[in-house]
């Protein structure tokens, strides 16, 4: 979680392609692992901070989503500061 932003990855199932949800207040959101909104609603400047972690973070978010296909346990990834 950073600036009010939920992040989370499920291992139970997922569909390809590689994504992340993404909540913040009413808001839910869908984003692949490069930080693209795929599906829902997000205000503006939260999808910038929510592209610039995933950019940061898009080697860790690889490894999640592998383990999640896997029903293995996650690591949490470090919040934007």
């Amino acid at each position: 979680m950073f600036y009010g932003i939920l992040i989370r990855m499920f291992n139970t199932n997922e569909h390809n392609p590689p994504h992340f949800h993404a909540c913040y207040q009413d808001y839910e959101a869908l984003f692949d692992l490069d930080g693209n909104l795929i599906e829902g609603e997000m205000p503006k400047r939260q999808i910038r901070l929510i592209t610039a972690w995933a950019e940061l973070h898009k080697d860790e978010l690889e490894v999640n989503w592998r383990l999640a296909e896997e029903h293995e346990q996650l690591f949490n990834i470090e919040p934007l500061r």
